[in-house]
């Protein structure tokens, strides 16, 4: 009995196809690993299967669960129980009134059907293996996008769905919570099966299996994960394992900077009367690119909104160089839903925009194909677009606007390698054409090294 079979499916936004007909069996004990660039189809193919597309999509093909052939409607009767789906954005699956504990709990009891004391006992001994067992009463909101992407993993495995769909579940980890995740997903499929959606290629290597590589919405090649890992017959499979970050040219950094922009002394951030770091002291130059590193919820996240006055500073002093206006002073958030309405196209949010700072429009198609956009995106709202393609699209708002200090939290996790390189890239370059002060905060130390002029460790 083979799990999951589907047949030509395809994803359309009206008349224009998203992803070409693709056709898959999926058995029991199989891991299948979806490779591809970012916005490839990879996520839509995921909700495909699972039938939870946003009503702006349509499907053609045919979807059979445990050999049963079944509508998008009929399909949420498997969920949870025989199937599972963790989505790219943690957000999407936790309640935001919730603490995780309590999220985690419900899963055990109604999904699981355990006893309401079995529940308990289960998410406390989960989220103590996530490293969360002193998070447990905290909301979504007041998680990291790291510790948000355990508990939404941590729910995602608990009801004991045989087949787990994981969309980039590494995203936002450092590699020893990537390997510790991992391992898990393993685990949880050994009686059943796991399809993982990555662009990560070391993740695609430690589950192994069987794979397919993904781009603009097409089948490139398929087979064996370790033959096409160490011998890609598609020249785009090959590019995007020689992107790897590792693998970047090291380059002549210009460290001649600016004036100062912002100077911090002892500084103290946290949440609450809980303090995250303290005694921090530097001071951030025009022009000067800036790496933050630290283990997931060290307060990396933070660290941005306080020196952007989002939060207040729990102790010691922040002293900003400039007087630009406020709007100049920009984040790149970790998960780009927060920043986006899903009420309106992507067009009419950057046509409010540039109305509203009068912003040059000739300068919105260049910038749009150094961030690999085309046009027809726009006509979506950010429910219609990959996470890549939101995060691309705020970097497209941010860079418009002239920051003279942009945090980037994260902004390449959601992105495929070979579109990694040339986002940070673009992020450099803005810095040292433009005099901005970047801050980019990443789990990958290849990229960190690759493009900052120095780093600060939390």
């Amino acid at each position: 009995m083979s799990l999951i079979h589907i047949e030509n499916l395809s994803v359309h936004a009206g008349s224009v196809e998203l992803l070409a007909p693709i056709s898959l069996t999926v058995q029991k004990g199989e891991r299948l690993t979806i490779l591809g660039q970012t916005g490839s189809g990879k996520s839509l193919l995921a909700q495909a299967i699972m039938g939870n597309l946003p009503a702006s999509l349509r499907t053609e093909g045919d979807v059979r669960l445990f050999d049963q052939r079944v509508n998008a409607e009929e399909r949420q009767a498997f969920w949870g129980k025989q199937i599972s789906m963790l989505p790219q954005e943690p957000w999407n699956s936790l309640d935001p009134l919730m603490g995780a504990k309590q999220q985690l709990a419900q899963t055990y009891h109604l999904v699981a059907g355990e006893s309401s004391a079995q529940a308990q006992q289960s998410a406390d001994y989960t989220l103590a293996l996530q490293g969360l067992q002193e998070s447990g009463h905290k909301r979504v909101d007041q998680l990291s996008g790291g510790m948000a992407q355990r508990v939404a993993i941590a729910c995602a495995m608990a009801g004991g769905a045989p087949v787990l769909l994981a969309d980039e579940p590494t995203k936002g980890l450092d590699v020893s919570r990537r390997d510790q995740v991992v391992e898990q997903l393993m685990t949880q499929s050994e009686q059943g099966a796991l399809i993982t959606i990555t662009h990560d290629v070391a993740v695609a290597r430690q589950i192994g299996g069987r794979m397919m590589v993904i781009k603009s919405g097409e089948l490139l090649e398929e087979g064996n994960a370790e033959d096409i890992l160490n011998a890609p017959q598609h020249p785009f499979t090959k590019a995007l394992i020689d992107a790897d970050p590792v693998n970047w040219a090291d380059e002549t950094r210009d460290m001649r900077h600016g004036e100062p922009l912002i100077s911090v002394q002892d500084l103290a951030i946290g949440h609450g009367k809980q303090a995250l770091s303290k005694h921090l002291n530097f001071t951030l130059h025009q022009g000067e690119v800036v790496g933050v590193v630290g283990d997931s919820g060290c307060g990396k996240s933070t660290l941005g909104d306080t020196l952007l006055g989002v939060h207040k500073a729990l102790g010691g002093k922040i002293e900003r160089h400039s007087n630009a206006p406020l709007h100049q002073w920009q984040k790149l958030y970790q998960d780009p839903t927060a920043a986006v309405s899903s009420a309106v196209s992507l067009r009419t949010l950057l046509n409010d925009m540039v109305s509203l700072h009068n912003i040059d429009r000739s300068r919105i198609a260049p910038l749009m194909q150094q961030l690999g956009l085309s046009d027809d995106l726009l006509n979506r709202n950010s429910e219609g677009v990959s996470g890549g393609e939101l995060q691309r699209f705020c970097m497209l708002r941010a860079l418009l606007l002239d920051p003279v200090f942009l945090f980037a939290d994260e902004p390449t996790s959601r992105l495929d390698p070979i579109t990694q390189r040339e986002v940070s890239q673009l992020l450099v370059d803005v810095a040292k054409q433009n005099g901005c002060a970047v801050m980019l905060v990443s789990h990958d130390p290849a990229m960190i090294h690759k493009r900052c002029d120095r780093v600060i460790t939390l």
